[in-house]
């Protein structure tokens, strides 16, 4: 049966038969009976297809990026991720252009592959890991479940079947005392007050290691939010609140830094930038700012339980966190003396 609604000086219509769902507006509730009664008529005579053999998978994405997304703390990376996926060619054709009603596992199957080899024009050097697959199959999966569930768009999700690749392994870089202090001197910091943005990037990279917080959220802190020897975070990576115990060092970090509203006065992108160049600088290979992480929790966990240690560093998963308990039989033998 149809359902009506007037917003302003138009009638919108809505009609629902066999699964499939329309909608149209109208100037008057007349026009839009007439078109009510028609269109049911062609749903139920079979007349019509599914709306999935209407729509593109470009509009699907336009619609998450409006709905969904913009909800996110990452939708500017999401709009940037859909719209490479979208340019991808699979069987001679841009995703994007294709209809939802044409996008099979197969297809889908075919874009993966492509993606853990790389494609032919660029001489296979545009290729990705596992992990970097999983993520964008994870994120086609939420638009075609809001496609399925919420728009009606369509029946099945195309990516229920297909294989996710194997995940790269969990980094365990540890970051070594002689890596921290040449990182330390091509920033110019000298353990004195901050008085430029590479020294700022120097003491974020000191604090992280003390912390484990990760970049956006030191790019992100403010004077205001440290009580006392406590870092009040008001949403984190995974949305929620967390509060982070600060060292003394962690404190005597953030003394050196200058006067003003923000910390660290530093965005997220030129920290990137500017700790890529001193990395090259001082010769390091194979090592992120986010490595800072690992070697903070790592060393956090010779001092904390698993359940204080996640409180700190904001895990979830608490099997996660067993990677960073490497004591031997011996050493916890000591512990129950």
């Amino acid at each position: 049966m149809a359902s009506y609604s007037k917003s302003g000086k138009r009638w919108r219509v809505a009609v629902a038969v066999q699964g499939v769902r329309d909608t149209k507006t109208f100037s008057t509730k007349a026009e839009a009976m007439v078109w009510a009664v028609e269109r049911e008529s062609e749903i139920r005579s079979g007349a019509t297809q599914h709306p999935a053999a209407r729509k593109t998978l470009d509009e699907a994405f336009e619609r998450y990026l409006k709905e969904v997304s913009v909800h996110k703390r990452g939708h500017r990376m999401e709009r940037h991720r859909l719209a490479a996926i979208a340019g991808h060619v699979v069987a001679g054709k841009r995703l994007g252009d294709m209809l939802l009603a044409d996008i099979t596992s197969d297809v889908i199957g075919q874009w993966r592959d492509l993606r853990l080899r790389g494609t032919a024009a660029a001489r296979f050097e545009d290729k990705v890991k596992g992990a970097s697959v999983i993520r964008e199959l994870n994120l086609l999966s939420h638009v075609f479940t809001s496609a399925r569930r919420e728009w009606g768009w369509m029946v099945k999700s195309p990516t229920t079947d297909v294989r996710r690749p194997k995940g790269s392994a969990p980094r365990d870089r540890r970051i070594s005392a002689d890596e921290i202090e040449r990182i330390c001197v091509a920033l110019g910091f000298d353990e004195a007050p901050v008085a430029s943005k590479s020294g700022a990037v120097a003491v974020a990279f000191l604090f992280a290691i003390e912390t484990a917080m990760r970049a956006g959220e030191i790019c992100g802190l403010k004077r205001s939010e440290i009580k006392g020897s406590v870092a009040h975070l008001a949403r984190t990576k995974n949305g929620t609140k967390r509060d982070v115990p600060l060292s003394i060092r962690a404190l005597d970090l953030l003394a050196l830094l200058p006067p003003g509203p923000a910390l660290f006065d530093v965005s997220s992108a030129s920290l990137d930038a500017l700790f890529r160049k001193a990395k090259t600088r001082c010769q390091i290979e194979d090592l992120k700012f986010h490595d800072t992480r690992h070697e903070a929790i790592t060393r956090l966990a010779k001092k904390l339980t698993v359940l204080e240690l996640a409180r700190v560093v904001g895990h979830r998963n608490l099997n996660e966190l067993q990677t960073y308990y490497n004591e031997t039989a011996e050493e916890l033998s000591k512990k129950l003396q």
